[in-house]
């Protein structure tokens, strides 16, 4: 997976569409980074054969307290969406960010409420416990369902 801002693509676009198509033809996935801010060209997204766009996280940071904030943030997830394009929230630190994007459709997040950016070293055991608590949630899931088929 590589990730390309909009500004990347801006310097010389004929140069720029080649570079992508040849990359995404190593079998790489091109994620367009920090959408909604710069350039923010919707054209990019139909000259571009992205595989996700990437919210900026300026946007997710007030969700719930900036209605306009969350208006273009479902804007956002609706065009991609219809245009076969997956979604990542960047910036998400809180629970409440994170139910807002689920409740709107967001596919995938990211941010400081999952982890910290980690070392090398630190990265097996991380996936333990990520893996551990996922586990676990699924669990509770699963022990939910069976309690209201009772």
């Amino acid at each position: 997976m590589l990730e390309v801002t909009e500004s990347l693509l801006m310097t010389n676009i004929a140069v720029a569409q080649t570079w992508v198509e040849s990359i995404r033809a190593l079998g790489v996935c091109i994620y367009l980074d920090d959408f909604g801010t710069g350039y923010s060209s919707l054209s990019y997204l139909k000259r571009f054969p992205m595989d996700k766009v990437k919210i900026d996280k300026s946007f997710i940071r007030d969700l719930y307290i900036d209605k306009s904030d969350r208006a273009l943030v479902e804007a956002i997830i609706t065009m991609a969406n219809s245009l076969g394009l997956k979604v990542v929230a960047e910036g998400v630190e809180d629970e409440q960010q994170l139910a807002i994007l689920r409740e709107i459709g967001c596919g995938f997040v990211q941010g400081y409420y999952f982890s910290r950016p980690i070392t090398a070293a630190e990265f097996g055991p991380s996936m333990l416990r990520i893996n551990a608590d996922l586990a676990k949630s699924m669990s509770l899931c699963a022990d939910s369902l069976q309690k209201t088929r009772v």
